[in-house]
């Protein structure tokens, strides 16, 4: 089971008190990374949402947005009149400095920090109910991340597959171009007859031994294809694992494209390293 780091989910819910919606965005990082904006209400919650989120998701950039819309009974809020009065006699002292006038006007004001005051049941009836509603966002977040991950993993097996279907035909092409090579080594061996080499025909011969044996080469990139196709299916983050894999298939990739002795071969260690890549920018979405 694979879960993508990518994924959206939104989250509203309906109070006497207003309307609380939730929002999570989640991108692919290397690490667990969280981000938060709260309103000032709804700051103390924060450590309880890190916990909430580092116990449930593994991996990515995670950015939650709370957006909070008082209803009309609500209208009447309490105001802090001795934060008010401090303000408004900080700014006096200001002005003494810079010059008279009172440049605070109420809407400032009341958008100050701590100004507007709500009691102390409403606020806990608040949480409760963002609570309740961040755990169905987070829920509906873990829905999609799977989701896209399904979708990736789909992506990665086709791949699998084609990659096995290069092997099997660079193992075919192998024998044709070991014939094509010990004709042409044949034809050194003639030249040398007339002007003897034997230094050049023994090179000739380790190049050939070399080259030709790419058994090694397919049979491990078989055995990764299998490793990975098997790390697909564990229920655990598995992005590390996959990459690592990556990693492991490209390195083979290029050692068969190096003792490639012919057009073909090239072509296939090429389509290899293609195809490689492909997985590979896939793998980086995966937690």
């Amino acid at each position: 089971m694979a879960y993508s780091m990518t994924a959206f989910s939104r989250s509203t819910i309906e109070t006497e008190a207003g309307r609380i919606n939730w929002e999570i965005r989640s991108v692919n990082s290397r690490y667990l990374e969280l981000h938060f904006r709260l309103p000032d209400e709804f700051r103390d919650l924060e450590p309880v949402l890190r916990e909430n989120i580092k116990s449930t998701l593994n991996r990515g950039k995670v950015e939650v947005f709370l957006r909070f819309q008082p209803s009309q009974q609500q209208q009447n809020l309490q105001v802090n009149q001795e934060l008010v009065a401090a303000l408004n006699s900080a700014a006096d002292k200001v002005h003494e400095v810079i010059g008279p006038g009172n440049a605070l006007d109420a809407l400032r004001i009341l958008q100050w920090p701590g100004v507007l005051e709500t009691t102390a049941a409403d606020i806990k009836g608040l949480h409760q109910s963002a609570l309740t509603s961040f755990n169905e966002c987070i829920e509906s977040l873990l829905s999609a991340r799977l989701r896209e991950g399904d979708a990736l993993v789909n992506l990665i097996q086709q791949r699998c597959a084609e990659v096995l279907k290069l092997s099997e035909q660079a193992d075919k092409i192998v024998p044709e171009a070991i014939a094509a090579q010990r004709t042409h080594l044949l034809n050194k061996l003639n030249e040398l007859i007339e002007n003897p080499d034997t230094e050049r025909l023994e090179q000739e011969m380790v190049l050939l031994a070399q080259k030709a044996d790419i058994a090694e080469e397919t049979d491990r990139l078989r055995t990764h294809i299998d490793e990975v196709l098997n790390i697909l299916q564990r229920e655990e983050p598995i992005g590390r694992r996959l990459d690592f894999m990556m990693q492991e298939l490209n390195r083979e990739a290029n050692t068969l494209s190096s003792k490639a002795m012919r057009t073909e071969l090239t072509r296939i260690a090429v389509d290899l390293k293609v195809l490689i890549e492909q997985m590979r920018e896939q793998v980086q979405n995966i937690e």
